[in-house]
């Protein structure tokens, strides 16, 4: 894993908006004060993109013996 890019404060406050756009990308960023690291600024996890519901209606198919068992796997469970 490649170690986080470092900035100190006054690099932070300088240069903000560039330090926010990588982060977009994924990269984390520490920022230091005094050569000792005090924050680390890391991306949101991104929003799951969910479909509606019914979206794969017409796509899947269940057989109508989906539930019944095959003789045998039935007498191993002592259902008949």
């Amino acid at each position: 894993m490649e170690a986080a890019r470092q900035y100190n404060v006054h690099e932070a406050k300088t240069h903000f908006s560039r330090i926010l756009e990588q982060v977009a990308t994924g990269e984390e960023i520490v920022i230091s004060k005094a050569g000792e690291p005090v924050a680390k600024v890391v991306p949101l996890r991104p929003k799951v993109k969910r479909t509606g519901r019914g979206s794969l209606r017409g796509q899947i198919h269940i057989p109508d013996d989906f539930d019944e068992l095959p003789d045998d796997i039935a007498d191993a469970f002592g259902m008949h």
